[in-house]
């Protein structure tokens, strides 16, 4: 049996200023071709299919274009659970007639989850929930993180699981010590968000959605897809896939990637001004890109981002390297100021920061007598 995992599709994101619907549209047609080619048993959807809980109406429509075509045209099953993005009630209108025509859509968490299955595959369908709906549908008051609201649901689930069949969950978390991107909305706060992967060992494998890198963890069973494009410059690096899972009747899988190239990507740029506007610098780049830049010059520039929008027309930010150093010198001598370091010792920092000389000891003893002299005259006031 074989499915394409994905997840994290965010329709109707805004990413600095832009809505982001035309580029997920030109890519979801991609995806299409790509469930053409593939033609899968299932297409897995593991939550944030839109990007806030009230979408705007050309991301519902879009939305509904590309699941009818993947649905019905094509004729390929569908499995998606709401994430922390989506609204569950909006999600689950419909999903009790959806199932006719294999369209299977768990917006909001249940008591009772019983497998969907396809070609001897039982997938667990476990949307998004806050602790306190999980202790609030469980009538358990000792629920109260995530890592405790998700083992109860396995335990739920496993009460009924055949291990001797192939089982997939389908799940929206924060697995612990996966790498996150700014573009992802926090859980909870502290730790209290994070579920460890130990709790998925029943499991043959577990589509997951929430973190926007493909590799954000690594586990054989235990598997982010990663968002559909990157979100934002945090993510510029990420190369952006969906997973392919192979899954025999006896749980073993094959697992590969493919990636699928956006209309217009996310990078950075970095470099001096005249550098980045130099012709032989884009000639041979891609100049529609949502661009980030960041300048080395130190001086005074005239109107920077005029200039540089000319040749990039869609640049979303632009910053200063010196800037940057200055904050990050600042944030330092805040800290050492909050590490209550004597006045020779502020001042050996200050003079590692600002030179490359050695703060020898005759240096030290001259400033120590005239900050000894200087503490004196101010004790006399």
């Amino acid at each position: 049996m074989k499915f394409i995992h994905t997840a994290d599709w965010h329709l109707g994101k805004l990413v600095h200023g832009i809505y982001m619907t035309e580029d997920q549209r030109y890519f979801l047609d991609k995806f299409i071709q790509l469930v053409e080619e593939e033609k899968p048993d299932a297409v897995v959807i593991a939550g944030d299919l839109y990007d806030r809980s009230v979408p705007p109406t050309d991301a519902v429509e879009l939305l509904n274009e590309i699941l009818f075509k993947i649905n019905v045209e094509l004729k390929t099953p569908i499995v998606a659970i709401g994430g922390n993005h989506d609204s569950a009630e909006r999600l689950s209108f419909g999903s009790s007639w959806y199932r006719q025509s294999q369209f299977y859509l768990s917006g909001k968490l249940e008591i009772d989850i019983h497998p969907v299955q396809i070609n001897g595959v039982n997938f667990y369908l476990v949307p998004y929930a806050e602790p306190s709906i999980v202790r609030q549908l469980f009538g358990d008051d000792t629920i109260h993180t995530h890592q405790e609201a998700m083992k109860s649901v396995i335990g739920k689930i496993e009460d009924s699981l055949n291990p001797n069949e192939p089982n997939v969950f389908v799940g929206h978390a924060f697995v612990l010590g996966g790498k996150t991107s700014e573009s992802e909305r926090t859980l909870s706060v502290g730790g209290s968000g994070c579920v460890s992967a130990d709790l998925f060992e029943p499991f043959s494998y577990t589509a997951l959605g929430h973190l926007h890198s493909p590799d954000a963890i690594k586990h054989e069973k235990v598997r982010y897809s990663g968002s559909l494009l990157k979100y934002s410059f945090s993510e510029a690096k990420q190369e952006k896939s969906v997973s392919i899972i192979e899954i025999d009747e006896k749980g073993k899988l094959d697992i590969r990637s493919r990636s699928l190239t956006p209309k217009k990507d996310m990078r950075e740029i970095e470099g001096y001004l005249d550098e980045i506007l130099d012709p032989g610098f884009y000639e041979k780049k891609n100049l529609e890109d949502y661009i980030k830049i960041i300048l080395h010059d130190e001086g005074a520039l005239i109107d920077p981002i005029n200039k540089l929008r000319q040749i990039y027309p869609n640049v979303l930010h632009l910053e200063r390297k010196i800037e940057n150093i200055d904050k990050k010198k600042k944030q330092f001598f805040t800290s050492v100021k909050e590490e209550k370091k004597s006045e020779i010792e502020l001042f050996k920092h200050f003079y590692q920061e600002m030179t490359t000389s050695e703060f020898t000891d005759e240096k030290i003893d001259v400033m120590s007598d005239v900050i000894k002299n200087v503490l004196k005259e101010e004790a006399m006031k």
